[in-house]
């Protein structure tokens, strides 16, 4: 049987021993799947995505990505096997649409810092996967929010990793804009066997969006499911409102 694409075994993170967010996770994610990471502020979402990333040690436990365990390996040996997309927006608005995703293949250049022909092969494949061939010239300030979200996406899918981590991506996309991300990612999961793990605010996308949803809280992290009968109650604990104020789902 083939590895997880991510496999998270008793961790705790946080920025010091006594700063402790979450403690003795455990997660699987398979080859295709979506999770949604969400709950109230503070409560540790960006915190354990930087640790999935490999970006923050953790304070104990592993994660391994393919069977490997990220904290062994070099920076650019883990942007081998993890994308990121933050909340900042990167790149210089000057920059076109297709310099912004070569950026995606910085992990694999030679010495000289020069995109090889594999290279631009896989610049290609990300632009059309995202839809991008007739903007890739345009530069980043000359297109919508919702296109440079996606040109950020097409930046990841060209690192040509197996995980994607996305910190908020759609809190400043319009409706329309996310219904298109959405879709988007659901394409890459589906023809890429990317596995996702996106931090969500709002609770309904998130169990209508993604597979799995993890709740964090006071408790720590937990998967709560769609079909658990006790989902409300949890989900307002975890929360800390009424059981009145979650949405229906």
């Amino acid at each position: 049987m083939s590895a997880p694409t991510l496999e998270v075994r008793g961790l705790s993170c946080g920025y010091a021993p006594g700063e402790r967010l979450l403690s003795d996770l455990e997660l699987r994610l398979g080859a295709g799947e979506a999770l949604a990471v969400v709950g109230p502020n503070g409560a540790g979402k960006t915190t354990l995505l930087r640790t999935l990333a490999g970006l923050l040690a953790p304070l104990s436990g592993t994660v391994r990505v393919e069977g490997t365990e990220l904290s062994r390996l070099r920076h650019h040996e883990r942007a081998r096997l993890v994308g990121v997309l933050s909340q900042e927006d990167l790149g210089d608005g000057t920059l076109t649409v297709r310099e912004l995703v070569e950026l995606g293949r910085t992990p694999y250049l030679g010495l000289w810092g020069r995109l090889a022909a594999d290279d631009h092969a896989a610049v290609d494949r990300a632009l059309s996967s995202c839809h991008l061939e007739e903007l890739s010239r345009r530069r980043l300030d000359r297109i919508s929010g919702g296109e440079r979200q996606r040109a950020r996406i097409a930046m990841t899918v060209a690192q040509e990793t197996s995980l994607v981590l996305l910190d908020e991506p759609v809190n400043h996309l319009d409706l329309r804009r996310r219904f298109e991300f959405y879709e988007l990612l659901t394409e890459l999961r589906r023809e890429r066997g990317l596995a996702t793990v996106v931090v969500l605010h709002d609770l309904i996308e998130a169990y209508r969006e993604t597979d799995r949803v993890l709740v964090l809280g006071d408790n720590g992290g937990h998967e709560i499911g769609l079909d658990d009968p006790e989902r409300t109650q949890k989900l307002a604990r975890a929360f800390g409102v009424p059981a009145d104020r979650v949405p229906p789902l």
